[in-house]
C-alpha cells in the first residue's frame, strides 16, 4: 500500500520522485474564467491524449480547469489559464497553501487564489465535482484506475502517460498546452525556460564537464539520485555530467534513486556533490556527520547544499513556474561548490 500523499511529500528529500503533500481544504475563486484569453475561440481543434488508462478526447476548448497532482496547475497558470480548483500544498508552501512561485504568478496576473482541494488518499471527488470542470489535469499524479474512472464521470480526465508520479516535467507543460489549445504558447514557454537555463550555464563555464552526484541523507540512510531523476537532468542542463560512480554503485532499488551503504560512501566519486535538505540545521548535520567525512567532496568543501523545503521542491521535479523561481540561488550555490 502506498504512503499517503502528505507523508510521501515530506519524504521528498529522502526518496526520488516527489509526491505532493496535499493538506486541508481551502476556498477561493479564480481570478476570472479559466482560459478567458481564448474563451469562445473557433480555432480549437479536438485533441486526443493517450495515457496509462487509455485515451481522452477533448472536443471543445476547456474554460474551467481543475488540476490534481503536481505541475499541471503551474503549467496552466503560466499559459494564462487560471484553474478553478487545484491542490493545496503544505511542504514548502505559503500559509495559504500555495507554493511560493504559484502565489507570485497569481499575484502578478491579478488573479485570486483558486479553490484549494483537500488532502485525501483519493482525489476529493465531491470538491472536484463542485468546481464543475470542463477538464481534469492529473498528468503528474498517482491516481488509480478506479479514481480515473470516477473522475472521468465528472469531466474528461488526463492521467499520466505510464507510471504514477513520473511524467517528465516538460511533458506536463506540452500536454497541458495541447489540452488547452495552447500548444504554440507551451512551446514558447519551454523555449523561454530553456533560454534562462542556457544563459546560466554560459555564465558559469566552470560547470562544463565537471562530474556531479546528487544525494539526500537521513539519519539511517544515504540516497543517491540516478540519471532518470529530474534533479540530475537539471544539473546536466547546466553543464554538469553525471559521475560514472553513480551508475557503477547503482542498484535496481528504483528507477530514480538507490540507497548507498555507508561503507561505500568513499566510492561515490564526483567533482561536486549536491545535497538536498529541508532545513539549514539538517544540512549542517549532513555535512558534519561522521560517516560523510570519508567523502573527498566533503573533505574539499565541494558540496553544494540546496536548503529549504521550497528550494528542494522547486526542482523535484521542476514546473513551468518553479524552475526559474529558484534558478539564481541554485546556480550561485553550485558555483561556490564548483569553485
Amino acid at each position: 500500500m502506498s504512503l499517503p500523499p502528505a507523508l510521501r511529500r515530506r519524504a521528498l528529500v529522502l526518496v526520488a520522485p516527489l509526491v505532493l503533500a496535499l493538506a486541508s481544504c481551502g476556498s477561493g475563486g479564480s481570478g476570472g474564467s479559466a482560459g478567458e484569453s481564448d474563451a469562445g475561440s473557433t480555432s480549437y481543434e479536438p485533441v486526443t491524449i493517450k495515457h496509462a488508462f487509455g485515451q481522452t478526447t477533448i472536443e471543445e476548448q476547456p474554460e474551467r480547469v481543475v488540476s490534481w497532482g503536481w505541475g499541471s496547475a503551474d503549467a496552466s497558470i503560466a499559459l494564462d489559464v487560471i484553474p478553478v480548483a487545484m491542490p493545496r500544498f503544505s511542504y514548502g508552501a505559503t500559509d495559504e497553501g500555495l507554493m511560493p512561485w504559484t502565489a507570485e504568478a497569481l499575484e502578478a496576473k491579478g488573479s485570486k487564489t483558486p479553490t484549494l482541494l483537500s488532502e485525501s488518499q483519493e482525489a476529493p471527488f465531491e470538491e472536484i465535482a463542485e468546481a464543475a470542470p470542463d477538464v481534469i489535469l492529473a498528468n503528474y499524479s498517482g491516481i488509480t484506475k478506479k479514481e480515473y474512472d470516477t473522475l472521468s464521470k465528472i469531466a474528461p480526465t488526463i492521467a499520466y502517460p505510464k507510471v504514477p508520479w513520473s511524467t517528465p516535467w516538460r511533458d506536463v507543460v506540452t500536454t497541458t498546452g495541447k489540452v488547452l489549445g495552447k500548444s504554440e504558447e507551451a512551446r514558447r514557454l519551454l523555449d523561454d525556460i530553456d533560454a534562462e537555463v542556457s544563459a546560466a550555464a554560459e555564465e558559469h563555464p566552470e560547470f562544463q564537464g565537471q562530474s556531479v552526484a546528487a544525494v539526500a541523507v537521513d539519519p539511517s540512510a544515504f540516497y543517491v539520485y540516478k540519471g532518470a531523476d529530474p534533479r540530475v537532468q537539471f544539473l546536466e542542463d547546466l553543464g554538469f555530467t553525471l559521475a560514472p560512480s553513480v551508475d557503477e554503485l547503482g542498484t535496481d532499488e528504483t528507477s530514480f534513486f538507490y540507497t548507498l551503504s555507508l561503507e561505500n560512501l568513499d566510492k561515490l566519486q564526483s567533482d561536486v556533490l549536491v545535497s538536498y535538505s529541508e532545513s539549514e540545521q539538517r544540512s549542517q548535520e549532513v555535512v558534519n556527520s561522521e560517516p560523510l567525512q570519508v567523502m573527498p567532496q566533503v573533505q574539499n568543501d565541494r558540496v553544494a547544499r540546496i536548503v529549504g523545503e521550497a528550494n528542494v521542491s522547486s526542482v523535484s521535479p521542476p514546473t513551468a513556474l518553479s524552475l526559474t523561481w529558484s534558478l539564481d540561488a541554485f546556480v550561485a550555490e553550485l558555483a561556490r561548490a564548483a569553485k
